[in-house]
């Protein structure tokens, strides 16, 4: 069972292929999932085909996984971080 601590995150670090990393918020990782899947609404992993709408698959995608594969030799993966204020 993960550590629910592990939730209190709003700030993640987002890895793309080709791309530096990138410090995004809770909002902006769910627009950017939202985005790729539109790409791929035609094939999407099993465990999102019971969703209709892409909030509810980001939401998901969010909560369970820290990766979606977006094509051939590319990637998404996406951490939660805590920054030090």
């Amino acid at each position: 069972m993960p550590d629910p601590r592990m939730y209190e995150s709003d700030t993640f670090v987002l890895l793309e292929s080709g791309r530096s990393e990138e410090f995004l918020s809770t909002a902006e990782l769910l627009d950017k999932l939202k985005a790729a899947l539109s790409q791929r609404q035609d094939d999407l992993p099993r465990d999102l085909q019971r969703f209709t709408s892409l909030q509810e698959q980001a939401q998901y995608l969010l909560e369970t996984s820290c990766e979606l594969d977006v094509g051939p030799s590319e990637f998404l993966q996406w951490y939660a971080v805590r920054l030090e204020k």
